[in-house]
């Protein structure tokens, strides 16, 4: 029964808040990151995906030399972050059957977070080549350089800030699955 439900007899007053054993945490923990994965990869597919096609655009050959390298910086970052992504799949494949859940989810979940990482310079470095083209390379700097501080403050530092504050401490440590509990 689900932490929290009721049963024929109503509540079931053994299972308060997340109390579920390493099987069903490493279940919950997968199916979530399952979930997340599955926005962060479909991103990085389309991007990747139109990233590809330039080169074979007419107006590809009339870059710079700077722009031709950032193209394939992006390209590679790209690429990279789309692996990183997919990972888990492999990963899930390999280790099915062999009771190894909890190693699962914790690898998968690096693999996914390298993989934001890599997704973010990806939409950075691709931004700041179609700036350089639309409106030149100081403005386009800028720009790019304050896109990528919000992705900082939305992927990383609001939800630390978030942490800290529910944990009363600086360091998110390994606590973050730990929940009070609520009965």
């Amino acid at each position: 029964m689900a932490p929290g439900a009721t049963g024929r007899d109503g509540p079931d007053p053994s299972r308060t808040g997340r109390q579920e054993s390493p099987e069903e945490r490493a279940d919950r923990r997968w199916s979530d990151l399952l979930q997340e994965v599955r926005v962060a990869q479909t991103g990085s597919q389309v991007l990747f995906g139109f990233l590809l096609s330039v080169v074979f655009m007419p107006r590809f050959a009339q870059l710079e030399q700077f722009d031709r390298n950032l193209y394939v910086v992006t390209v590679v970052l790209g690429a990279l972050a789309t692996g990183s992504l997919a990972a888990p799949v492999s990963y899930h494949r390999l280790f099915a059957g062999r009771r190894l859940k909890p190693e699962l989810v914790e690898a998968a979940a690096r693999l996914v977070a390298i993989g934001l990482v890599l997704l973010a310079l990806t939409i950075g470095s691709a931004l700041l080549l179609l700036l350089r083209e639309a409106i030149g390379g100081a403005p386009a700097a800028w720009i790019t350089g304050a896109v990528m501080g919000y992705f900082i403050c939305c992927w990383l530092l609001l939800p630390l800030v978030q942490l800290r504050r529910r944990n009363g401490r600086g360091s998110p440590g390994n606590d973050r699955d730990r929940r009070p509990p609520t009965g």
